[in-house]
């Protein structure tokens, strides 16, 4: 071998040492964690039960007319939220006392808005959104955030190959929300 054919493998095989080290840290790189930023700092949530503030006396006005509410909503999104954060598990579900934070959340919105009309004016899609006030305390009781106005929803259809209950798509919308708190809590601060 000819001292310019040994320079010429040399420099292949260190080309081809760094294009590998190069792919090897894309690929390692790449991959979706979901281990939170504040997982170092606090481990454990305490999810105090959602309370209803939802006035279900107020007199509904003709442009309110798809206003509607499910009695123990609240303990639905309660045991959601809970159990997202299980899933999860980026902060564990705790008792008050030996929580690092406390989860406080009030319902105050419940609506059924529709979206599409068939010819003959009957809704034929409809859009649920469920509105809560949250925030979040450390275990001094110092607010971390506060977010009014948190809506989680989904969208249901009435006839057809994508229709769905009321009721799937109550709970669907529970679930969008639950999402969202969690994602809210361990992700965006």
């Amino acid at each position: 071998m000819t001292k310019q054919s040994k320079n010429s493998e040399v420099k292949a095989g260190i080309l081809l040492f760094c294009v590998l080290c190069s792919v090897f840290s894309v690929i390692g790189g790449c991959g979706y964690s979901t281990r939170s930023l504040i997982s170092n700092e606090f481990k454990t949530i305490y999810i105090q039960p959602v309370i209803n503030k939802v006035d279900v006396t107020q007199e509904a006005s003709a442009g309110d007319r798809y206003r509607i509410y499910k009695p123990l909503l609240e303990t639905d999104i309660t045991k959601s939220v809970i159990n997202k954060f299980l899933q999860d598990g980026n902060l564990k579900p705790q008792d008050e006392q030996y929580a690092d934070l406390i989860l406080k959340g009030e319902l105050v919105d419940f609506r059924r808005d529709p979206l599409r009309y068939s010819d003959n004016d009957e809704v034929l899609e409809y859009r649920i959104n469920l509105v809560v006030n949250i925030s979040l305390l450390d275990k001094q009781k110092q607010l971390v955030w506060k977010e009014d106005g948190f809506t989680g929803a989904t969208t249901y259809f009435t006839s057809g190959t994508q229709a769905k209950t009321e009721d799937t798509a109550i709970n669907d919308a529970v679930s969008d929300l639950a999402r969202r708190i969690v994602e809210r809590t361990v992700e965006y601060w």
